[in-house]
């Protein structure tokens, strides 16, 4: 039984999402790229919770690998943009830690 429409749609979609949260990212637009990722989110359980024959037919196993490897392509972008920022917020709580544990060890701030 070869891979069904709605599947290869579901793949179409998720692509599309994963193009809009490359965008969202070079516009450092968090909110809407996490809204985005749950959108993904929720297409890939549906994904996952339907049975997938994996013999399908040459030309639908080439569509699902090229939006695959887009998708792929998209989340190294997505992620180009988003770790930088990680770290900064993290490098923000880990200072900001250090300083409250600093101000407690020597009674400052309070």
């Amino acid at each position: 039984m070869p891979l069904m429409p709605a599947q290869i749609e579901i793949y179409e979609q998720m692509c599309a999402l994963s193009n809009r949260m490359v965008e969202a990212a070079r516009d450092n637009d968090w909110g809407r790229l996490i809204d985005l990722e749950h959108a993904v989110a929720g297409l890939r359980n549906t994904l996952t919770n339907e049975a997938e024959n994996t013999a399908s037919e040459p030309d639908v196993a080439e569509r699902k690998r090229d939006l695959i490897q887009r998708m792929l392509k998209d989340d190294a972008e997505v992620r180009l943009h988003t770790e930088p920022w990680m770290e900064h917020v993290r490098c923000f709580l880990t200072g900001s830690t250090q300083k409250r544990q600093v101000d407690r060890a020597y009674g400052a701030g309070g």
